[in-house]
Protein backbone atom coordinates (compact mmCIF):
# COMPACT_ATOMS: atom_id res chain seq x y z
CA UNK A 1 0.00 0.00 0.00
CA UNK A 2 1.29 3.46 -0.93
CA UNK A 3 0.99 6.06 1.83
CA UNK A 4 1.25 9.73 0.89
CA UNK A 5 1.06 12.99 2.70
CA UNK A 6 0.90 16.59 1.55
CA UNK A 7 4.16 18.32 2.36
CA UNK A 8 4.69 21.94 1.39
CA UNK A 9 7.80 22.54 -0.73
CA UNK A 10 10.83 24.05 0.95
CA UNK A 11 11.03 27.73 0.06
CA UNK A 12 14.10 29.97 0.39
CA UNK A 13 12.91 33.16 2.06
CA UNK A 14 16.26 34.91 2.42
CA UNK A 15 19.98 34.45 1.82
CA UNK A 16 22.36 36.09 4.25
CA UNK A 17 25.82 37.20 3.15
CA UNK A 18 28.43 34.85 4.60
CA UNK A 19 30.86 37.76 5.07
CA UNK A 20 28.86 40.63 6.57
CA UNK A 21 25.68 38.78 7.58
CA UNK A 22 23.33 41.21 5.81
CA UNK A 23 20.28 40.07 3.89
CA UNK A 24 20.70 39.87 0.13
CA UNK A 25 17.03 40.75 -0.46
CA UNK A 26 16.54 43.90 -2.51
CA UNK A 27 13.06 45.31 -1.99
CA UNK A 28 10.99 44.81 -5.11
CA UNK A 29 13.69 42.71 -6.84
CA UNK A 30 14.09 39.60 -4.68
CA UNK A 31 17.33 37.96 -3.68
CA UNK A 32 20.44 39.47 -5.27
CA UNK A 33 23.64 37.62 -4.37
CA UNK A 34 26.76 36.10 -5.83
CA UNK A 35 28.13 32.67 -4.97
CA UNK A 36 31.73 31.56 -4.83
CA UNK A 37 31.82 27.79 -5.51
CA UNK A 38 34.56 25.20 -5.18
CA UNK A 39 34.43 21.41 -5.43
CA UNK A 40 37.78 19.72 -4.96
CA UNK A 41 38.45 16.36 -6.51
CA UNK A 42 40.87 13.48 -6.42
CA UNK A 43 44.50 14.48 -6.04
CA UNK A 44 43.84 17.87 -4.50
CA UNK A 45 44.72 18.69 -0.90
CA UNK A 46 41.01 19.19 -0.17
CA UNK A 47 39.74 16.08 -2.01
CA UNK A 48 36.01 15.57 -1.44
CA UNK A 49 35.36 19.03 -0.03
CA UNK A 50 32.75 21.39 -1.49
CA UNK A 51 32.33 25.06 -0.71
CA UNK A 52 29.59 27.61 -1.43
CA UNK A 53 29.96 31.14 -0.09
CA UNK A 54 27.03 33.52 -0.59
CA UNK A 55 27.96 37.18 -0.95
CA UNK A 56 25.89 40.36 -1.02
CA UNK A 57 26.71 42.79 -3.84
CA UNK A 58 29.15 45.00 -1.86
CA UNK A 59 31.03 41.99 -0.41
CA UNK A 60 31.13 40.30 -3.83
CA UNK A 61 32.77 43.30 -5.47
CA UNK A 62 35.18 43.78 -2.55
CA UNK A 63 36.20 40.13 -3.04
CA UNK A 64 36.64 40.65 -6.80
CA UNK A 65 38.69 43.76 -6.07
CA UNK A 66 41.01 41.77 -3.77
CA UNK A 67 41.44 39.02 -6.38
CA UNK A 68 42.09 41.61 -9.10
CA UNK A 69 44.74 43.24 -6.91
CA UNK A 70 46.34 39.82 -6.27
CA UNK A 71 46.42 39.17 -10.04
CA UNK A 72 47.98 42.59 -10.62
CA UNK A 73 50.70 41.96 -8.01
CA UNK A 74 51.44 38.45 -9.31
CA UNK A 75 51.86 39.79 -12.86
CA UNK A 76 53.46 43.13 -11.98
CA UNK A 77 56.62 42.55 -14.02
CA UNK A 78 54.98 40.69 -16.88
CA UNK A 79 55.52 41.93 -20.42
CA UNK A 80 51.81 41.52 -21.21
CA UNK A 81 49.47 44.49 -20.81
CA UNK A 82 46.98 43.58 -18.08
CA UNK A 83 43.51 45.11 -18.54
CA UNK A 84 41.74 44.02 -15.35
CA UNK A 85 38.72 46.35 -15.57
CA UNK A 86 36.42 43.44 -16.49
CA UNK A 87 38.19 40.82 -14.34
CA UNK A 88 35.82 37.85 -13.95
CA UNK A 89 33.02 39.43 -16.01
CA UNK A 90 31.50 36.90 -18.44
CA UNK A 91 28.44 38.85 -19.65
CA UNK A 92 27.12 42.40 -19.65
CA UNK A 93 23.50 43.53 -20.09
CA UNK A 94 22.35 39.90 -19.79
CA UNK A 95 19.07 40.78 -18.09
CA UNK A 96 17.27 37.60 -19.16
CA UNK A 97 20.18 35.16 -18.91
CA UNK A 98 20.41 34.92 -22.71
CA UNK A 99 24.12 34.08 -22.50
CA UNK A 100 23.23 30.59 -21.27
CA UNK A 101 24.96 30.66 -17.90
Amino acid sequence: MKMTTMKPPELVTDVLCDVCGDSTRVEGYGLQFGTLHAKWGYGSTHDGESYAIHLCEPCFFRTISGLRRERMVNNMFSEEDQDLNDFGLVARDDFFNDEGQ
